[in-house]
């Protein structure tokens, strides 16, 4: 098949399909970090710590041992609490088999709190080059519409590119948001994860010190 042919192909695919398809795809997206966003702040929001409750356990695992701890976290669901739980419960293993317990239910827990804010991440980061992917099939549509005599004068062609910079500026639009929240929600795992490090070093303390 002869090159030109290709080319012309694909230009004309491109022309035809212009910019208005990646703003409908920048829009999906849009409405995919949306629902991304409200899911993990209801998660966050049933996840949150009682602190009240961890307070209490660590003053019975002084008091009267891990058993009587343990069962005062009974139900929550929190990073920090699962942790502990698990820490307080396994405590009769030993110190070194509570610290192996607690490296590796951290891990299980920090995938749990994460879990689709990749989307968020990726979104904010490739939305502003889906924009201008959008800008970039709109000029060359403008461009070619001003060589094929089928708009007049520099207005009309500046009037088809104004309109394919509205991809990029969408683009950020959806991207902004996006990064705005993945940052906040990691720093939210971030904070939930060394907290519960913190708490399970102090059991880790308790149970060395008895031994």
């Amino acid at each position: 098949m002869n090159t030109d042919t290709i080319d012309g192909q694909i230009l004309d695919i491109m022309l035809r399909a212009g910019s208005r398809w990646v703003l409908w795809v920048l829009i999906a997206l849009s409405f995919g970090a949306v629902a991304v966003i409200a899911e993990r702040l209801w998660f966050f929001v049933q996840e949150r710590k009682p602190a009240d409750r961890i307070g209490k356990a660590l003053e019975a695992l002084r008091a009267k041992g891990p058993a009587d701890a343990a069962k005062l976290l009974a139900g929550s669901r929190s990073i920090e609490a699962n942790v502990l739980r698990a820490c307080l419960e396994r405590a009769a293993d030993g110190a070194a088999a509570v610290d192996e317990h607690r490296a590796a239910l951290l891990e299980q827990e920090r995938q749990r709190y994460e879990k689709r804010l990749a989307f968020l991440g990726t979104l904010g980061n490739n939305a502003p080059f889906i924009g201008l992917f959008g800008t970039v099939l709109g000029i060359i549509r403008a461009f070619h519409d001003l060589a094929g005599a089928q708009l007049q004068g520099t207005q009309a062609v500046m009037s088809g590119i104004a309109e394919a910079l509205v991809a990029t500026g969408v683009g950020l639009l959806v991207a902004l948001p996006a990064v705005a929240t993945y940052n906040a929600f990691m720093r939210h795992v971030e904070t939930a994860a060394t907290t519960a490090d913190s708490y399970a070093h102090e059991i880790l303390a308790h149970l060395r010190k008895g031994t």
